[in-house]
């Protein structure tokens, strides 16, 4: 894993979700540093797998490894650190239609298992008074591959609908009904099917919805509220996940439907899963570095790219698990890289 010379230093795989501020951070840290990260966006379902066979010093995921996953993992215990705070949105393509569109827990499920068809279905209307709704086929998109948008997607419809934590019920991948909607690979993949097909609708992460033009519902929240994917929103569910949060919590932290009259109700932390257990000291300060940069000083770039920063209590958590992989005390401690002034 990792390496040095002229090559790559770091090497992690996993989440689409975190793709674009990944990229981001190891470019800006490159520049920095000098320590060079190649990120391979290929799923949570890849980058936890790469993780357990040892091919890549850090994966990325949007839901936490199963007890099973775990198991499996061949370096020993796996620590889970939440780097970054994403939502998952709704987006549709709807022409004509300018008012954002309401959307329940109930109304998505039955999109999504083939009850509700249409955008002028009476139940629609319902939560969308004076909305003008068309007489348009709905087409669903969902995701062909394992995922973490997937996880956290039919977890927020497991929480709201019996229906659905019945049927699919909530998971990386799940069994979608026959014959409904439409299916493309990846985040990218969902947002450019929802943008090229009029009457789509698909869950995708906020930032390449926002990147993309595309429309995004209000999301009916445990209070009931129909609340719109912002960072003030995500914050808020993230701020009552945290509440009464105890030092020696693992930090597999839900924010699916999270108590509060402001909380978005689909949202997430992303997580980066690194071996407690390293067996390459220089690889293990590079990694333990390069993450402490990101949730120091990669606040800015993460609200530029529509993500919402960890808040500082978290962070300091995070600090704290760095320490069992590369600690900062460490009389042999030499820095990786002369930082750029």
């Amino acid at each position: 894993m990792g390496g040095g010379g002229g090559g790559v230093d770091l090497t992690g795989a996993g989440s689409t979700f975190i793709n674009p501020i990944m990229s981001k951070w190891a470019t800006d840290y490159a520049a920095r540093t000098g320590i060079r990260v190649n990120y391979q966006s290929i799923g949570s379902g890849g980058g936890i797998r790469q993780l357990s066979e040892g091919t890549v010093d850090f994966g990325a995921t949007d839901s936490p490894m199963t007890a099973a996953e775990a198991k499996r993992a061949r370096g020993g215990r796996v620590l889970h650190l939440p780097v970054i705070i994403g939502s998952v949105v709704l987006a549709y393509n709807l022409p004509g239609v300018e008012q954002p569109i309401n959307l329940s827990g109930e109304l998505i499920a039955e999109m999504y298992l083939g009850e509700i068809s249409r955008w002028n279905d009476p139940r629609i209307a319902a939560a969308n008074p004076g909305v003008a709704l068309p007489a348009r086929d709905i087409l669903p998109v969902y995701r062909t591959d394992g995922s973490g948008t997937t996880f956290i997607f039919t977890s927020y419809l497991a929480s709201t609908s019996p229906r659905w934590a019945n049927g699919p019920g909530a998971g990386k991948a799940v069994r979608w009904p026959r014959s409904v909607g439409l299916g493309g690979k990846g985040t990218e993949g969902v947002a450019m099917l929802v943008k090229d097909t009029p009457g789509a609708i698909g869950y995708t992460e906020f930032a390449y919805a926002h990147h993309n033009g595309l429309a995004m519902a209000p999301i009916a929240n445990a209070a009931g509220a129909f609340i719109a994917p912002t960072i003030e929103a995500t914050m808020a569910a993230a701020s009552a996940a945290l509440a009464g949060l105890p030092d020696s919590s693992d930090l597999k932290l839900s924010l699916i439907n999270q108590p509060g009259p402001g909380a978005y109700p689909i949202a997430s932390f992303s997580w980066l899963l690194v071996y407690a257990d390293q067996t390459n000291e220089v690889n293990a300060r590079k990694l333990a570095d390069f993450i402490r940069w990101a949730i120091t000083e990669g606040d800015v770039q993460a609200r530029a790219l529509d993500y919402t920063p960890i808040p500082p209590q978290l962070a300091n958590l995070v600090r704290a698990r760095l320490e069992l992989v590369s600690p900062t005390d460490s009389s042999a401690r030499r820095p990786v890289a002369a930082p750029v002034p």
